[in-house]
């Protein structure tokens, strides 16, 4: 029996950069995912994706990515589509993107 609960798992970027790449996040998956949202500030976004939700957290120093799924599968297509636009978005720096579970209760 597969577990009924949603996965999701978290990653924080250290940048200085961060509310610019949320905002060009947004903007892009806004093109096919219609329900894709950002604070014009660039503090906060989400992107709905057909696989997943994407949460996003922008500070003076870090980019905050919080990713679930409904399942481990869906879960880990979402943290690579994530990233890799990321990385693409920021290529004049290199970024340190490691996911990690975020356990939830239930």
């Amino acid at each position: 029996m597969t577990d009924p609960r949603p996965a999701t798992s978290v990653a924080e970027v250290a940048t200085e950069h961060a509310a610019r790449y949320l905002v060009q996040l947004c903007k892009h998956f806004r093109h096919k995912c219609p329900d894709t949202a950002w604070a014009e500030d660039g503090s906060a976004g989400r992107i709905a994706l057909p696989i997943g939700e994407c949460r996003l957290t922008a500070s003076p120093a870090a980019l905050s990515i919080a990713v679930t799924a409904a399942g481990p599968e869906p879960l880990a297509a979402l943290e690579d589509v994530i990233a890799r636009h990321l990385v693409r978005f920021a290529f004049r720096e290199p970024l340190a993107l490691a996911w990690r579970p975020l356990e939830t209760a239930g």
